[in-house]
């Protein structure tokens, strides 16, 4: 099968309006597209320019929360109130413009108190997503580039998901964070298939271009979906300069 690649507009087409970077990510040939935070745009004119382009929407984020150094609220005790509005307001949003996913930020929190308010958070999410059919997504990071976040590593993830037992809950396999946290990505995300809704790549150590940096990943890519994973493969890395002179990395990625 061809692989197929979502462009993550958080990074990629930044430097324009959301509905336009969604026709760039069309015309550059992704087959689907994902953003960060697209609150401060109409769903309506995010919706007719997924319809006019033919992309599906993969994810979006939940808020990043109301203070400077926020990055989500979710892991945050005493906060459980924002954490959930923004939940909501997530999920509300992705359901109109048809988005299939919510990823639910933990936030920069430690100790026995957050892990419960994340996962009681993470609970109050499958419930909301669960009539819509969307599914929740957490993503664990590397502390190096997110010092102080709650969902650090891999096998935290894989123990929240096995506590919650929820079905609406996956993991977003970002290769680039699982690189840098632990390697071996190949049998690690093996190991994890049927946990895993989404997976990001991005070359490292720099999150730049993917075809540079110590990953092969136009035969990582491949292997995966050889594993059985049918999603497409979501771009996030920061181009040097105009996302379109960044993607001459794409006709390598297309598997004949």
């Amino acid at each position: 099968m061809v692989l197929r690649l979502s462009a993550n507009l958080g990074f990629l087409f930044a430097d324009q309006p959301l509905p336009e970077a969604i026709r760039a990510a069309r015309a550059a040939g992704f087959d689907a597209v994902e953003c960060h935070w697209p609150y401060d745009v109409d769903p309506g004119a995010v919706r007719a320019a997924l319809v006019e382009t033919g992309l599906s929407m993969v994810s979006l984020n939940t808020g990043r929360g109301s203070r400077d150094d926020d990055f989500g609220l979710a892991a945050v005790p005493g906060r459980e109130i924002e954490a959930r509005a923004a939940i909501s307001a997530a999920i509300a949003y992705g359901q109109t413009i048809g988005a299939a996913s919510v990823h639910v930020l933990a936030g920069r929190a430690a100790g026995e108190a957050a892990a419960r308010t994340f996962e009681a958070n993470l609970a109050f999410a499958c419930e909301c997503a669960a009539p819509h059919g969307m599914t929740v997504l957490i993503e664990p990071l590397n502390p190096q580039d997110a010092p102080g976040y709650y969902l650090i590593g891999l096998d935290m993830a894989v123990s929240i998901i096995e506590r919650l037992a929820r079905p609406e809950l996956k993991i977003l396999f970002d290769c680039y964070h699982q690189q840098i946290t632990g390697g071996d990505l190949f049998r690690r995300f093996a190991a994890h298939l049927q946990m895993i809704g989404h997976v990001q790549f991005a070359g490292v150590p720099d999150r730049g271009v993917p075809n540079a940096g110590e990953v092969a990943f136009d035969r990582l890519l491949p292997a995966l979906q050889d594993l059985g994973y049918a999603g497409p493969f979501g771009a996030e890395y920061r181009p040097a300069g105009a996302t379109e002179d960044s993607l001459g990395w794409m006709s390598a990625f297309r598997r004949p």
